[in-house]
């Protein structure tokens, strides 16, 4: 999480190399250089092994409370466009890269990144062995780590680190979900959607307006009778941060909505909360799955699609097994594989750990907009 003060936050003079410095759960500790603002960060440290769509990832809310590696060596080579947002701002708590550059490519860019980090009051460390840091996550597993280009002894940093929980156990979605309802699409459109935003991505919302549906999106925690009320032909459960077992109030609400038996269909976190409605338990991964190019297997077509994720947690196959005559596996990822789709056989509700909408990433997987389109239509006509 953010742990700057906004008394402390100056700008980088970018035209020198300002010192940082990175500590790591495990005691690892890096000196590199800075850029975005002075200040201290703390989170979760993860590693995204994208080659492209930095702004898309800096702000998708899923990351919030995660400090990010990057793998690809360059940041900030074709600057920062607005359109490229997935969120109203950058969720990340800091970045962690190997070549910070504010010289960029795009001639149509807005900013250069160093500027709008500072708008977004992000601090960053580059110039470390980045390599060396996604290896420890790896062997190691995900961690808490703290970023300073203010606070540089390492005793001071460590007793900060000790204080940042583990994001085992938090409930963020709330945080990074909009605080008011609010309406995408044509209101006479044939098909309504109740989105429940756990902290949603704009192109997700995106994928679903362009194919004729009219969006209500309604705030994490909004009552069930007000979802009810909308009278929905049927419901999207979005992506977001933290723990899903911390969000009982969401599952809840979820298994509500399925008595319904209208259609439903659940995107990461959304795929998460899904399974936890159908009794199915979620464990923290050793350091999750984050990139564009992670290899899942669809069950149906025994066709292998190329997919965006961004997960630490996952849901149980022995628990999903468990539930066989309700529940079954549509996708795994090939990789490790981890349980990566899952099917209601008694009812029109389905559910994906990846990304389909991607922003970055392949399109491979958004069949899976027209399958549930195709669902609210079947449902509302037949």
């Amino acid at each position: 999480m953010h742990s700057y003060s906004p008394d402390n936050i100056s700008k980088m003079d970018f035209s020198k190399k300002d010192k940082a410095v990175v500590l790591f759960e495990d005691g690892s500790f890096f000196e590199g250089s800075a850029a975005g603002i002075v200040g201290t960060s703390t989170g979760e440290v993860c590693f995204n092994t994208g080659m492209t769509g930095y702004q898309e990832i800096f702000t998708d809310p899923s990351y919030f409370g995660q400090i990010l590696v990057t793998t690809n060596a360059h940041i900030g080579n074709y600057g920062t466009k607005k359109i490229d947002t997935e969120s109203e701002r950058v969720q990340i708590s800091g970045l962690i890269c190997k070549n910070f550059t504010n010289d960029y490519s795009r001639p149509l860019a807005d900013l250069d990144i160093q500027k709008y980090f500072e708008e977004n009051n992000v601090v960053c460390i580059y110039d470390v062995d980045t390599r060396a840091i996604v290896r420890n996550i790896r062997d190691k597993g995900a961690m808490n780590c703290i970023i300073s280009s203010e606070i540089f002894d390492k005793e001071e940093l460590g007793a900060r680190l000790k204080k940042v929980p583990s994001m085992e156990g938090l409930e963020l979605a709330s945080i990074v979900s909009s605080k008011e309802v609010y309406d995408i699409g044509n209101p006479n459109a044939g098909i309504k959607v109740a989105v429940l935003d756990f902290g949603t991505k704009r192109n997700i919302l995106n994928s679903l307006s362009e194919r004729g549906c009219f969006l209500r999106v309604f705030p994490a925690k909004t009552k069930l009778s007000d979802i009810i009320s909308f009278n929905p032909d049927g419901f999207f459960l979005s992506n977001g941060p933290g723990d899903p077992a911390s969000m009982e109030y969401a599952i809840e609400t979820v298994k509500s909505l399925l008595l319904t038996k209208k259609p439903m269909f659940g995107i990461c976190l959304g795929h998460q909360i899904l399974a936890l409605a159908n009794g199915i338990s979620t464990f923290k991964m050793h350091h999750g799955h984050r990139g564009a190019n992670h290899p899942v297997i669809n069950l149906d077509t025994g066709k292998c699609e190329i997919t965006s994720q961004n997960h630490g947690f996952t849901v149980s196959e022995p628990d999903v097994l468990k539930c066989s005559d309700t529940i079954e596996i549509t996708h795994r990822n090939l990789n490790d594989e981890t349980v990566e789709g899952i099917r209601m056989r008694n009812q029109p509700a389905f559910s994906v750990q990846y990304h389909p909408e991607a922003n970055p990433g392949p399109h491979d997987s958004k069949y899976l907009f027209d399958d549930f389109v195709n669902l609210l239509k079947k449902a509302k006509y037949n």
